[in-house]
């Protein structure tokens, strides 16, 4: 089954960096978006990054947790 996958991150991040690796090695391909090129992203997300919306659920803030990553990709 192929996931749509939203990331919305910001330059610098570490939290983006380490939630956009964890996505690639579980075989997702995520689009991401910067959320402070977008005021609306920016008031939505600003101190909540990285956010994971899975198949248009938002799933994950702050950090992304594998195990769970792993139960929702079943």
């Amino acid at each position: 089954m192929i996931h749509q996958v939203l990331l919305f991150t910001r330059i610098g991040c570490h939290l983006c960096d380490q939630a956009e690796a964890l996505l690639i090695r579980h075989g997702l391909t995520p689009q991401k978006f910067d959320v402070d090129a977008n005021p609306e992203l920016q008031q939505k997300y600003d101190t909540c990054v990285p956010v994971v919306v899975i198949d248009g659920k938002e799933r994950f803030r702050g950090q992304v947790n594998e195990f769970l990553l792993k139960r929702l990709l079943k």
